[in-house]
């Protein structure tokens, strides 16, 4: 019961009126395929942002599939000047049948209670195509809140997700990260280099590995690790709020006035694994450029 008090702190501080609206913050999300330097320009005009990423794997709140899914993206988030956005974006992964294996929509609202604490509450529909191997494809549905809080030598984000459809879970992702950029610039005055190492860690339910195991099942058996009693003993242990996920990320960024090239690597280490994956430590690495159009 204690993990359910943190949710409720989040979805309360979330509810709070906003004071000051300012333009999204294209980090708002931890699962978006978006740059982790949190150097996206907050002006107080519309703005639109289209971005791609490569990354060396699928990653969905600290479980990744049975083996290794590398995919690109493509994004686009148009942020209005009173705190509105929305965006939209394509996930496929690489060496595999279907041309596009997600394409995911969304909208939601920035909002700013205080110069050091903000946050967002957005809503994303998914959408998969039938032929789609990542884990992802057991939610359809995320309703997200987040909110920031700045302590000047480190920022701490404490995140609640509720996704449904075929599966309903619940998640808490609490992340602390520090962010530093350069005083020098490389070619001239108007770029600099930025790194935001941080330390998350997810607690939730994990009913989506369970419906994953279900509607994969005959990829699933050739590994011996498809459970072909839902109700069992496996199921029981998924539907349990646990600790999940504990990892680490260092995003090092080239940044210009309008766009942004970012590296990250991350190391993930999934702890609690139920049912049909077999999780174990791995390193990720992801290549993302972004432009901002304002």
């Amino acid at each position: 019961m204690r993990y359910f008090g943190i949710l409720f702190f989040v979805i309360i501080c979330t509810a709070s009126s906003a004071k000051t609206p300012m333009p999204w913050d294209s980090t708002l999300r931890n699962n978006r395929m978006v740059a982790d330097t949190d150097t996206t320009v907050r002006v107080r005009k519309n703005s639109a942002t289209v971005g791609v990423n490569y990354g060396s794997d699928a990653l969905f709140f600290g479980r990744t599939g049975p083996i290794k899914y590398p995919f690109v993206a493509a994004d686009a988030i148009f942020n209005s000047k009173a705190g509105f956005f929305l965006y939209g974006s394509a996930l496929k992964v690489l060496g595999y049948k279907p041309f596009v294996d997600e394409i995911d929509l969304g909208g939601g609202y920035y909002y700013r209670l205080s110069k050091k604490l903000n946050g967002t509450i957005s809503y994303t529909r998914f959408f998969f195509n039938n032929e789609s191997e990542i884990i992802k494809s057991a939610s359809t549905n995320d309703i997200n809140f987040k909110n920031t809080y700045d302590w000047k030598y480190l920022k701490t984000s404490l995140i609640g997700d509720y996704l449904f459809g075929k599966s309903y879970d619940i998640f808490v992702t609490i992340s602390n990260s520090k962010y530093w950029e350069s005083k020098f610039s490389i070619f001239d005055d108007q770029d600099f280099i930025s790194v935001n190492p941080g330390v998350n860690i997810i607690l939730g339910t994990q009913n989506f590995v369970q419906r994953y195991s279900i509607d994969h099942k005959y990829q699933l058996e050739a590994n011996n690790i498809y459970i072909k009693n839902e109700n069992g003993r496996g199921a029981r242990a998924n539907a349990k709020f646990s600790m999940l996920n504990y990892s680490f990320k260092v995003p090092v960024a080239y940044n210009r006035p309008h766009y942004t090239l970012e590296f990250s690597y991350k190391y993930s280490i999934p702890v609690n694994v139920e049912g049909a994956l077999l999780n174990r430590r791995e390193s990720f690495y992801n290549l993302t450029f972004y432009y901002v159009f304002y």
